[in-house]
């Protein structure tokens, strides 16, 4: 998809205050909850962070199909291809004191040039920032820019067995669109993969939907 890679982006922060909560929009009260943080697109130096929180996930093998911690080295080619392509980027949520405390990813859903209006979201949260409700607040803020990504679905894979996502994403207004039983040896089971979608736009005017 090389047509879609662009420079490497600027890194200005997108600072929360109250004026951008005055919406009647459903998703206000749930991004108001970012009011303390900053959002920021990732740069070289979050890497160590982002890895950090990334392997705190791995134990409970609910949020990833990785068994083992990853070393800032083995995501390196990973950050890369999202740090060169502005359309799948990585953001960052500082806290007041600028620690990262969680962060979150466009990827690419398929690697084929088609697959371009449709993006995989992920989320990771700080174990230290976990139930506070910043993990609904920034996927509602990713939500947000996904139309000046040209995103027009998103998809979130999620394992069947991890029920706290499940509900996190049904209530922000992803729906099942698959389910893929037993396709990760968990190392002691097997899991399930549910494919959560949400469509941003409801028509395409300028194409059919079918040939």
């Amino acid at each position: 998809m090389d047509s879609l890679t662009s420079p490497a982006p600027s890194y200005g922060v997108f600072r929360m205050t109250a004026s951008d909560f005055v919406s009647t929009s459903p998703s206000t009260t749930v991004l108001a909850r970012l009011l303390d943080y900053d959002v920021r697109l990732a740069c070289p130096d979050d890497l160590p962070a982002i890895t950090a929180i990334y392997n705190q996930s791995i134990a409970s093998k609910r949020a990833t199909a990785d068994l083992l911690p990853v070393t800032v080295a083995q995501r390196q080619a990973w950050f890369d291809a999202h740090y060169n392509n502005t359309q799948r980027p990585i953001y960052v949520l500082c806290d007041a004191a600028g620690k990262i405390v969680a962060w979150g990813s466009f990827s690419d859903l398929y690697a084929r040039p088609a697959y371009h209006i449709s993006s995989e979201i992920s989320v990771y949260i700080h174990t230290d920032a976990q139930k506070k409700g910043i993990g609904a607040a920034l996927v509602s803020w990713m939500l947000e820019q996904a139309p000046s990504l040209n995103i027009q679905h998103v998809v979130a894979l999620i394992f069947g067995h991890n029920d706290p996502s499940i509900k996190l994403f049904n209530k922000l207004g992803f729906r099942q669109w698959g389910h893929m039983p037993s396709v990760c040896d968990m190392d002691g089971f097997y899991a399930d993969v549910l494919m959560l979608g949400l469509s941003l736009s409801t028509s395409t005017p300028d194409l059919p939907s079918t040939p």
